[in-house]
């Protein structure tokens, strides 16, 4: 690679991210006719314009909306290269994490994570955002470091590591008027149902099932969090079919029943999702580590689903 090679990828990342010249110049702390020459001659390298004039500002084509994330990736690996690693102390650790997941998952481990964390690095900053389908887009660009969720299909670039498994059951207020000890398919269908759809989504796993036998549930409520969910349940005569840990956790203080499902439905995994960029920053293995250690034990389910509906690609809820 030629030397100036790398001067003209960080221009081209900067007028990429910025889809300005000014403020790409900006950014670098060039003029702006500097980066303007530049431009030129990156679009007859690539042989496409790159930004082209859109009103009063500029957009950018579908090629360079392709190389945005590849050059904002092969900038951040290669400005590492400078920065020699700092040998990582979390009781110094200040830095903010963004990390995307949902209500389950911090009430199933994050009180185990917050501790661990805590103990070891007390001015460390973590900044919880809910899981949504931008979650691998998030990744990319750095906007989150770390994603626990269901995921399918995701950018082969993603690492991924499996945290912790389970599977769904049904629950219903413990006298419930029209359910006892066992669910049919038939009561199952009849009941209204609530649903937790995190990525506010609805269908799913189960409405696949029940398509394949010639069924369909009635919905009444569709909501994003999990103690939600549970809670309308537990009020009224619906059914919900949820993550069984967290039916453990809250089911027995909100008057919930347990039940098997009546459908043949598989456990599934929730994976730690991360880029490859951090592979090598101390700060960020230790995060993940203490991730994976609040999870320990959680792997339980063999041959677990890594998402719960085949036709979304990030995974969809029950």
């Amino acid at each position: 690679m030629d030397p100036s090679d790398l001067a003209s990828l960080a221009t081209l990342d900067a007028l990429l991210q910025e889809s300005s010249v000014t403020r790409a110049a900006r950014r670098l702390g060039l003029s702006t006719p500097a980066v303007s020459h530049a431009l030129a001659r990156l679009r007859e390298r690539f042989d496409d314009p790159l930004l082209v004039r859109a009103g009063r500002g500029m957009v950018l084509t579908p090629r360079a909306e392709d190389l945005k994330p590849q050059v904002h990736d092969a900038v951040a690996v290669a400005s590492q290269v400078f920065h020699p690693p700092e040998r990582f102390d979390p009781s110094r650790e200040s830095r903010t994490f963004v990390l995307s997941m949902t209500d389950y998952v911090l009430l199933v481990f994050g009180a185990t994570f917050d501790r661990l964390v805590r103990e070891a690095a007390p001015r460390l900053q973590l900044r919880v955002v809910p899981n949504s389908t931008g979650d691998a887009a998030a990744l990319r660009s750095g906007a989150s470091d770390l994603a626990v969720g269901i995921y399918g299909e995701l950018p082969p670039e993603l690492r991924t590591r499996p945290a912790l498994t389970d599977r769904l059951v049904c629950v219903v207020r413990g006298d419930h008027p029209e359910v006892g000890e066992r669910l049919s398919l038939q009561q199952y269908v009849a009941l209204d149902h609530v649903q937790i759809a995190p990525r506010g989504q609805p269908g799913g796993y189960v409405d696949q099932l029940l398509a394949e036998r010639g069924l369909q549930r009635r919905v009444v409520r569709a909501v994003p969090y999990f103690q939600v969910g549970l809670e309308m349940t537990a009020g009224s005569d619906r059914v919900l079919t949820v993550s069984e840990r967290i039916a453990r956790r809250l089911g027995p203080q909100l008057g919930l029943r347990l039940l098997e499902p009546p459908l043949p439905l598989k456990p599934f995994a929730l994976s730690l999702v991360w880029h490859p960029r951090f592979d090598g920053d101390a700060g960020h293995r230790w995060l993940r580590e203490r991730l994976l250690e609040a999870t320990h034990g959680a792997l339980t389910h063999p041959a677990a689903r890594r998402r719960l509906s085949a036709g979304d690609p990030t995974g969809r809820p029950a």
